[in-house]
């Protein structure tokens, strides 16, 4: 096991205050995952801090039998929006690490076992900057190669990873996954229905008034959640796919803001006046967007693609999937594999 792997880590309990020069994180030391444990990976709990000093949670996995002095490709895995590590991002991870990388499956801040305050909130600054963060991490891992580093960004955290990408040089590869530009989602609704600056302006009104009420009166309004206890069946089926992944028992997990919370109902403001991906452009390293054939969000993907730039980018596009087939059912890992193993 390369030194370093359970940094910080007790295996004495069930939970465990992680504190390395950070926030004190209380971090869940049992397998609550909702995909089952491999015996050809280590596991273990992390904790770094990002550029605006809030502390992250993460699993760590290494394939096993790594030779001493060996040096290894890496990759920082996130997402999908609302998620958590114990989800589809920890799934990507384990299989990644099961097929040689070094991977970290993080919590964003403000959600899961991260730390940030207030909970369950977002911001694509902060959002981007995590996959910095977490390739910080790696740069100075034992066993990791810091020249050959990528990241996965899954659904929401797919933009935020094509704009870490942008920003972030040392960022060797990029996949992401079934990804949503949530600037664009935010500001415009989905499909692009709401996109006219009077539905903005009522967007912003309805928002603001929150932050008023909630100055005035010092208390936090509570978000709504995204997805309803039951449905009826009538829903779109994007809703229904959302649903049966997140509540229940194929994904239901209780730090999930999908599964068990709701965003707070402020976040949107920042994602409307702060467009993602302006420069994904400029972004020279190799991409790969996968997307499913049916999914409802695969425009992003498509719009995304037009915008990237040389001849090492690719969109795969995978037969027959919905949105939520990529957190876990049709997840295409012999080409993620292939795209790592040639770039990094």
């Amino acid at each position: 096991m390369a030194a370093g792997l359970f940094s910080g880590c007790t295996a004495s309990a069930d939970k465990e205050a992680i504190t390395k020069d950070m926030d004190t994180l209380t971090m869940t030391r049992e397998w609550d995952k909702t995909f089952p444990k491999s015996d050809k990976v280590n596991h273990g709990k992390v904790t770094f801090r990002n550029r605006y000093g809030i502390t992250l949670a993460a699993d760590l996995y290494e394939p096993k039998n790594i030779y001493p002095e060996e040096k290894l490709p890496a990759i920082a895995v996130s997402g999908p929006f609302g998620a958590v590590k114990e989800q589809a991002s920890g799934y990507y991870a384990r299989t990644m690490a099961e097929r040689g990388f070094v991977t970290l499956a993080f919590d964003a801040s403000y959600t899961g076992e991260s730390g940030g305050e207030p909970r369950n909130t977002a911001s694509p600054d902060i959002n981007t900057e995590d996959f910095s963060a977490a390739v910080d991490f790696l740069t100075s891992h034992p066993v990791v190669d810091p020249e050959r580093i990528g990241i996965i960004g899954i659904c929401g955290f797919g933009g935020m990873g094509l704009n870490a990408a942008a920003m972030d040089t040392r960022i060797k590869a990029t996949v992401t996954s079934t990804m949503y530009d949530m600037s664009r989602v935010n500001a415009n609704g989905y499909f692009d229905a709401e996109d006219s600056a009077e539905a903005r302006d009522s967007k912003r009104r309805a928002m603001n008034e929150i932050r008023t009420r909630d100055a005035q009166s010092g208390t936090v309004t509570a978000g709504i959640p995204g997805l309803p206890d039951s449905i009826t069946g009538d829903e779109p089926q994007f809703v229904r796919d959302y649903y049966d992944y997140y509540k229940t028992p194929r994904a239901f997990h209780p730090r999930s803001v999908a599964s068990n919370g709701a965003w707070s109902p402020t976040m949107p403001l920042s994602f409307i006046n702060m467009p993602l991906m302006s420069y994904i452009g400029e972004i020279a390293s190799p991409v790969m967007l996968i997307h499913g054939e049916n999914a409802h969000s695969r425009y992003f993907s498509e719009d995304a693609f037009k915008k990237l730039k040389g001849d090492n980018k690719r969109l795969f596009i995978v037969e027959g999937a919905n949105h939520t087939d990529l957190y876990d059912r049709k997840v295409p890992f012999d080409e993620i594999e292939a795209f790592f193993k040639q770039n990094l």
